[in-house]
């Protein structure tokens, strides 16, 4: 249920709407919003080099990727479907190696009577597919995400989590660990600074790990602009993003970051 968040022209909306109902340019920023939604990212990362409790430097992740991400709604009598199909291109400039990661397709459900116009909360089925074994887990993986969003006058926020399980045989494990996945936990909060800028905390996906019992958190700054179209909104964004608890974390670990992105979303009905 991890990074699942990240989905009417009316300008005069564009201050905070009316009560009960989302502006145009908080549905450019809600993935949850009935829309199409069509977006392009690249984000480079560079890795903490601290020494772990064992005394071994920590390992270091991938440098960059270029992500596709589509939304498909499917607006049904009394239920929404949202699914979401996420590809990344991985490339770990390290050892010249590179590929498509673990594509990931998630399904977004929410019953009429779980949206109240300014927010809305769902739950659905996830699923990953295999990737390059170069650059992600050579695997399937299952899961369930949710997530509940809100918005209030200028503010929107929210909150996504996430939990998947590895499609393979517990048996073929090393000792200690299991087939469950980290848990995913992303609170996320922007507010808009008029003329369609907007601040907020990003992409910053906390990870709880059910082996070793540890936690990881990044913080992140966002500052997007969005373009309300009259048959479609544009919403660009750049953003900023580093660790702040990570010492126990037997991982990588994110030193910074850097997003730019720019998605396209076209309202249902």
């Amino acid at each position: 249920m991890m990074l699942m968040l990240g989905i009417g022209p009316a300008l005069a909306q564009d201050q905070g709407g009316d009560e009960g109902e989302q502006d145009d340019v908080t549905k450019a920023m809600d993935s949850t919003a009935t829309q199409w939604s069509f977006q392009l990212a690249y984000q480079s990362m560079t890795w903490k080099e601290d020494t772990l409790d064992n005394g071994q430097t920590r390992q270091p992740g991938l440098d960059n990727f270029l992500q596709l991400r589509i939304v498909m709604p499917v607006p049904l009598k009394k239920l929404t479907i949202l699914p979401r199909i996420t590809l990344r291109h991985y490339v770990n400039e390290q050892n010249g190696e590179s590929g498509l990661g673990n594509t990931e397709i998630f399904a977004l459900m929410i019953p009429k009577s779980w949206d109240w116009g300014n927010g809305r909360f769902g739950i659905g089925p996830l699923v990953t597919l295999p990737g390059d074994e170069n650059v992600a887990r050579d695997e399937w993986g299952y899961g369930l995400a949710t997530a509940v969003v809100n918005s209030s006058g200028k503010w929107f926020y929210g909150l996504l989590l996430t939990q998947s399980w590895r499609a393979i045989d517990p048996r073929t494990l090393p000792a200690g660990t299991s087939d469950t996945n980290p848990l995913g936990i992303a609170p996320f909060i922007n507010y808009q600074l008029g003329g369609g800028w907007y601040v907020g905390n990003g992409d910053m996906v906390a990870t709880y790990d059910w082996d070793s019992k540890k936690f990881y958190l990044p913080i992140g700054v966002r500052i997007g602009k969005v373009f309300v179209k009259e048959k479609g909104t544009w919403n660009f964004y750049a953003e900023y993003q580093t660790a702040v608890i990570y010492d126990d974390w037997p991982g990588s670990a994110v030193a910074s970051s850097i997003r730019i992105n720019a998605t396209y979303t076209i309202p249902v009905g």
